[in-house]
């Protein structure tokens, strides 16, 4: 279902490739050089972490008994094999396209670090004294490359859909 002046599936599946290369390449390369709970200053609000995450967003599930690895495996599937149907079937939507495009690379990369290691490997920690009453320390959870991806995709997908709003509306004007 290709159109005219369309990127192609290949395009956006070459995006999301390299948010999942650019996930694991960071991931390996915290893994080689960090330790468990480990942690490298590298600013006044930047930390480099290393720190696992067994649970999803916000270590949601994090304290469950293991089932929920193969639950996020399992859901990060499904969701991947519709995010690239929506790709396909989409091609002239080219910021929805980019949206899903992120979104699938970070899927992928966090279900790829439940196969290989049982849980996420997240390393980014920011902290500010303002995000205390919400988090400790003021510590925003650590994330990583496809959360990060995931993130900008999902915020993507919302600026998709107010201008699409937007645009149908003054067509009925």
């Amino acid at each position: 279902m290709a159109a005219r002046n369309a990127p192609s599936l290949k395009l956006w599946l070459a995006l999301s490739l390299l948010v999942l290369v650019l996930d694991q390449l960071t991931k390996v390369l915290i893994v080689g050089n960090f330790q468990w709970g480990e942690s490298l200053v590298m600013t006044d609000f930047f930390n480099l972490v290393r720190v696992h995450n067994s649970g999803a967003a916000f270590s949601f599930l994090a304290s469950a008994s293991g089932w929920q690895r193969w639950f996020f495996i399992g859901l990060g599937t499904v969701a991947a094999v519709f995010m690239v149907w929506m790709l396909r079937n989409h091609p002239k939507q080219k910021l929805f396209c980019l949206a899903i495009s992120l979104i699938l690379g970070g899927a992928v990369g966090n279900v790829l670090d439940r196969i290989f290691y049982g849980h996420v490997i997240d390393f980014a920690d920011f902290h500010w004294s303002f995000l205390a009453p919400l988090f400790a320390g003021g510590h925003f959870p650590a994330f990583n490359v496809a959360d990060s991806a995931i993130s900008v995709g999902a915020v993507t997908l919302v600026i998709d859909e107010l201008w699409r709003v937007r645009q149908s509306k003054k067509r009925r004007q």
